[in-house]
């Protein structure tokens, strides 16, 4: 299971832990992914998208339906037919 969001494109970068005395080990900065389910009224169906919870915040704020308009004009590939 890759870990991308599926309507931003986050994924997983690179990045360093650093110790107290300053040694640098690689590390990976995950994305915080939420299996979620919708309901778009304006289709009348249910989807699940694996979405970050940054996300998240914004489709609560704006609407699912709206928030996939948006991503549908930036030319994200969303794989929702609207």
């Amino acid at each position: 299971m890759s870990k991308v969001c599926q309507l931003t494109g986050k994924r997983p970068i690179s990045g360093n832990n650093v110790s107290h005395s300053n040694m640098r080990t690689r590390r990976r900065f995950e994305p915080n992914l939420q299996k979620k389910r919708f309901f778009i009224p304006e289709l009348d169906k249910w989807v699940t998208l694996k979405i970050a919870a940054s996300t998240l915040k914004t489709i609560n704020k704006v609407g699912i339906y709206e928030y996939l308009k948006k991503c549908e004009r930036k030319g994200f590939k969303t794989g929702i037919k609207l």
